[in-house]
């Protein structure tokens, strides 16, 4: 069967979005949204106007886009510090102006269940924070930035 592809909006989030038809009576689809797989049943309506979904896959949270929040008057330093995978900011270790060693943990992000500590990948000074306690980001989002 086909594999359909389309740009999705979803609580504000845009991202890339892939679907196929399970079987022939159209209610039963694989669908794909920034790399995560879900299968669903679509329902028929009672006219009431709300749709009710039914997922078989586990249902996830959709992933808000990164905020922006840079500190320092919004300047942006030279090296960035991008998210290496798709998850939730626990916590955030260190603050526009700070100093930082390479390897200081700058925050810790939290994916599949594990705490991962997001480190400052050289010496220098933190130019910009673009996250804060709490953000769902997308793997390569920019999460702080370094001068």
């Amino acid at each position: 069967m086909a594999v359909n592809k389309c740009l999705c909006r979803i609580s504000g989030m845009v991202g890339n979005m892939r679907f196929r038809k399970v079987d022939e009576t159209m209610k039963n689809y694989t669908i794909t949204v920034n790399g995560t797989v879900y299968d669903v049943t679509v329902e028929e309506g009672t006219g009431s106007g709300a749709a009710a979904p039914a997922a078989s896959a586990p249902k996830a949270a959709p992933k808000a886009a990164p905020k922006a929040a840079p500190a320092a008057g919004g300047a942006a330093g030279a090296v960035k510090v991008n998210a290496p995978m798709p998850g939730k900011i626990l916590s955030v270790k260190a603050s526009a102006g700070q100093a930082v060693k390479k390897g200081d943990v700058l925050m810790i992000l939290e994916a599949m269940k594990m705490e991962n500590e997001v480190v400052a990948p050289q010496d220098g000074t933190i130019a910009s924070v673009n996250v804060a306690a709490g953000d769902s980001v997308e793997a390569g989002a920019v999460l702080a930035s370094l001068n």
